[in-house]
């Protein structure tokens, strides 16, 4: 496993921090691709903050494997291998389907279930499928949020964006995410009927489904 960066959760968060999280959402949102080579003078001017702020983000997000750095190319965005799919959707399973088994259906992350959901749906009929990758990524953080865990939550944020580059790397968005924005709902009218477990079994059976899908596409693209 990866040097997880966790900051205190009672601190506010410094400036590298923030620049951290601000390019780690980048990530999340599919704006940035696995291999990407990232140019310091440009994102120094795009985030604008000095490019030592910018170097000790990059520190902290490569040694959370989501960056690369080599001497004399410079930093770019890690390309998952396919063990680090595996254990991305391990590490999925576990979080995810136990925050929603012991989940207070009146929890507040009910409400941003909902709004992400509502986005997936506009997004699916706009047939922004990459937004509803994005839209897709906010639910699954919503159910993680379930779990008052402000470190899942954090580690949360890191695997969904390690999940986006392995996405990033698969030509067909539509054939990835299409599937899920029914299934979201489903476990959303769950959620809202109080039948937690349920909700949880379907949820791992879910995630079991969609690491297949991923898997499949990934190892013919890789090989």
């Amino acid at each position: 496993m990866h040097t997880r960066h966790y900051p205190n959760p009672g601190a506010a968060p410094s400036l590298t921090d923030t620049v951290a999280e601000t390019i780690r959402q980048q990530l999340i949102h599919g704006q940035l691709r696995a291999g990407q080579r990232l140019s310091e003078a440009g994102l120094s001017e795009q985030l604008e903050v000095s490019r030592n702020t910018l170097r000790e983000a990059f520190r902290i997000l490569s040694k959370e494997g989501l960056l690369r750095h080599e001497p004399n190319r410079g930093v770019s965005v890690v390309v998952p291998s396919i063990a680090d799919i595996i254990d991305i959707y391990r590490v999925r399973r576990l979080i995810e389907c136990q925050a929603l088994a012991q989940a207070w259906p009146r929890h507040p992350a009910h409400k941003r279930m909902e709004q992400a959901m509502a986005q997936a749906r506009r997004m699916r009929d706009a047939g922004d499928w990459l937004e509803v990758g994005s839209a897709n990524m906010m639910f699954h953080a919503a159910i993680v949020a379930l779990a008052d865990s402000v470190r899942l939550s954090a580690m949360f944020a890191d695997i969904s964006a390690e999940l986006r580059l392995a996405f990033g790397l698969l030509d067909d968005p539509e054939y990835l995410h299409a599937p899920f924005v029914d299934l979201n709902g489903r476990l959303l009218d769950l959620f809202d009927q109080g039948d937690t477990a349920t909700a949880a079994r379907n949820l791992e059976s879910y995630l079991i489904q969609s690491e297949r899908m991923v898997l499949s596409v990934y190892s013919a693209r890789v090989d």
